[in-house]
């Protein structure tokens, strides 16, 4: 008799029931084996309410509500990317005709502006953008000088990796992996409208709009943060100087609309109310600059090919 009800009072794991457990979890009073047994500030917990714990806990976030993460992978993505373009592009030259060069077809052998003409060359036809090659727009911000353009082709690349790496690391830190590519690839995008609308048969490629983008928006959030703005001013100033001495050397059109465009993205992220619903005004200022950029390219080409 004392056998049977010694058998019956033997308590097991709740989830290996063939191993005899005689310790409960502090939060559900299950009975948990020592494989299942989680340490807890009182006691121990059992490894579903563990989890459930932790779904509860608040992530930490920054003063721009992106999320903390230990590395900057998009930077590295984004690096990455450039780098393995440039590669095809020494293997295929004619990727950077194919993908970039935003004004490139825009102007005959002679010279002339065919786009603008209503009939063209015999042999020509319009190309890139005006041509609803839209991509252009966009993948041209992954492409730079190939080395047959001698010491700037290689520096071209060389230079716009070195500021990414420098200046992705601090922005993606603060915006979080997810409004840090929306930043940027509106950017890249600001940089090629606004050279589409003030420049169209300039040929243009690079990653500088972008990077430009984050200038800006390392200048915003530092404003933001009550940061010392001793050297951020420094930054800047070289930032508008190369800027200004970009006017005889590359696009400096590119430069100014990637500016524009991650600065007004970046005040958007700093200055919205802080609340549930400041994604949502992220996300909405970052679509309406995107329709922005779309309705005045649209515009431009609609014109160039009227």
């Amino acid at each position: 008799m004392e056998s049977a009800e010694s058998e019956a009072t033997v308590t097991t794991c709740y989830r290996h029931p063939r191993v005899e457990s005689h310790v409960r979890c502090t939060r559900c009073d299950r009975y948990i084996c020592p494989d299942c047994m989680r340490e807890a500030a009182v006691g121990h917990q059992c490894v579903e309410c563990v989890k459930e714990g932790a779904r509860s806990v608040r992530r930490p976030r920054t003063a721009f509500g992106g999320r903390i993460t230990a590395a900057p992978m998009v930077t590295y993505v984004l690096i990455g990317l450039n780098l393995l373009a440039y590669l095809g592009e020494l293997v295929r030259p004619a990727i950077v005709d194919r993908f970039g060069m935003l004004g490139a077809g825009l102007t005959g052998p002679d010279g002339g502006h065919y786009v603008w003409q209503q009939s063209y060359p015999a042999g020509f036809r319009p190309e890139g953008v005006v041509d609803g090659e839209w991509y252009r727009l966009l993948t041209g911000a992954f492409l730079h000088l190939p080395p047959t353009e001698g010491t700037f082709g290689i520096l071209h690349i060389v230079m716009n990796m070195v500021s990414l790496w420098n200046l992705g690391r601090v922005v993606e830190a603060q915006l979080g992996r997810v409004r840090f590519v929306a930043l940027y690839l509106l950017s890249a995008l600001g940089g090629s409208v606004l050279v589409l609308l003030t420049a169209p048969g300039t040929p243009t490629i690079g990653a500088s709009g972008a990077i430009f983008g984050l200038g800006a928006a390392y200048y915003v959030m530092a404003r933001r943060l009550g940061a010392d703005m001793g050297a951020v001013n420094r930054f800047i100033a070289g930032l508008l100087l190369w800027l200004l001495i970009s006017a005889g050397l590359t696009s400096w059109q590119g430069h100014l609309g990637g500016l524009l465009a991650g600065a007004v993205v970046t005040l958007a992220y700093a200055y919205a109310p802080r609340g549930p619903r400041r994604s949502l005004v992220h996300a909405g200022v970052c679509v309406g600059v995107l329709v922005l950029l779309a309705v005045l390219a649209l515009g431009k080409v609609t014109a160039l090919n009227g």
